[in-house]
């Protein structure tokens, strides 16, 4: 990749998030003895934390590089649906939730002790169908103010009209980024590009024993789901792009890691980014797997900056 990015560019960028959307909240404690009443740590909690999750984390973190993204979505009335929506405006995202007075946001709870995540909690719910009906409809309205799509599906019940959704914006001539789950890939058909990672892979297309058997698994799912590319994630091995009958592997970066969570997250949102700014879908890879293996560097669900993919650009 050119040294010399111009990161102004992702300033012209307009993206469209939908999907699951979460609130990440976490507590952090210290552990300084186990429990008289089970063999568990006792965190006494001393700081607490809240912070975008889900989809609501891809459209934080395209926000902080800079480009203009909305989020589509829904959560619950409920405290926690404020939350987001004051998070949202902090962050100058434009606001499309559907509140569904039936359900609650889903909320994930980590405890964190010693800096370890020592327990997990999860709220969640899937929300009504009537509201998801609306969302198809507002879904529809938006298409034309944002040229990228980004659908991230949690398999929380957000985007069981995906299929819609992507045949809508096909229709229309958007680009159609897909962060997918679940052992049935068919609903993203017509996607232009699909980001998933290992274990998805192989529930989809099964395990392979060597690249170039993986390469024709790839291809022909490609083939059969009508995209134009397909990026699979790979954790230490890094990335490998497919794209028509080009395969480009991309290695990862070398450094520490520290926490996961969110980083798919941050990989789809900085390829939304780079191409909704007009960089080639290679450059977007390589630039998503530099800001992927900084977040991983990070505690919790969090996001990379203009700055930092500067300097880790400079380094490569």
């Amino acid at each position: 990749m050119n040294t010399l990015t111009d990161f102004s560019r992702f300033d012209a960028a307009r993206i469209l998030v939908v999907g699951d959307v979460m609130l990440d909240r976490y507590w952090f404690g210290d552990v300084n003895r186990i429990s008289p009443e089970a063999p568990v740590p006792v965190v006494r909690v001393e700081r607490r934390e809240e912070r975008l999750g889900g989809a609501a984390n891809v459209a934080r973190n395209i926000a902080t590089l800079g480009a203009a993204v909305g989020l589509l979505g829904v959560v619950g009335q409920d405290e926690a649906g404020t939350v987001v929506d004051g998070m949202l405006a902090e962050l100058g995202i434009a606001n499309y939730l559907n509140r569904d007075a039936a359900i609650s946001t889903i909320i994930k709870l980590r405890v964190i002790g010693r800096q370890q995540q020592l327990l997990r909690v999860d709220f969640e719910e899937a929300p009504t169908d009537t509201v998801l009906r609306d969302k198809l409809t507002r879904f529809g309205t938006l298409l034309d103010e944002y040229e990228v799509v980004v659908l991230s599906d949690y398999a929380k019940g957000g985007l069981v009209n995906v299929a819609q959704m992507i045949a809508m914006a096909r229709q229309r001539g958007k680009l159609i980024l897909v962060d997918p789950k679940g052992d049935d890939f068919s609903p993203y058909k017509g996607a232009s590009l699909l980001t998933p990672n290992k274990a998805e892979m192989i529930r989809i297309v099964g395990s392979w024993k060597s690249e170039q058997e993986l390469a024709a698994k790839a291809q022909a799912l490609m083939q059969s789901l009508e995209l134009e590319a397909l990026l699979l994630t790979r954790s230490e091995e890094g990335m490998t792009l497919f794209s028509g009958t080009d395969i480009v592997s991309i290695p990862a970066q070398a450094r520490e890691v520290f926490d996961v969570s969110g980083a798919g997250d941050t990989v789809i949102a900085t390829i939304a980014v780079m191409l909704g700014a007009g960089f080639p879908i290679v450059d977007a890879v390589r630039m998503a797997n530099r800001a992927g293996g900084i977040v991983v560097g990070k505690l919790g669900t969090a996001t990379v900056s203009r700055d930092e993919l500067a300097i880790s650009e400079g380094l490569a």
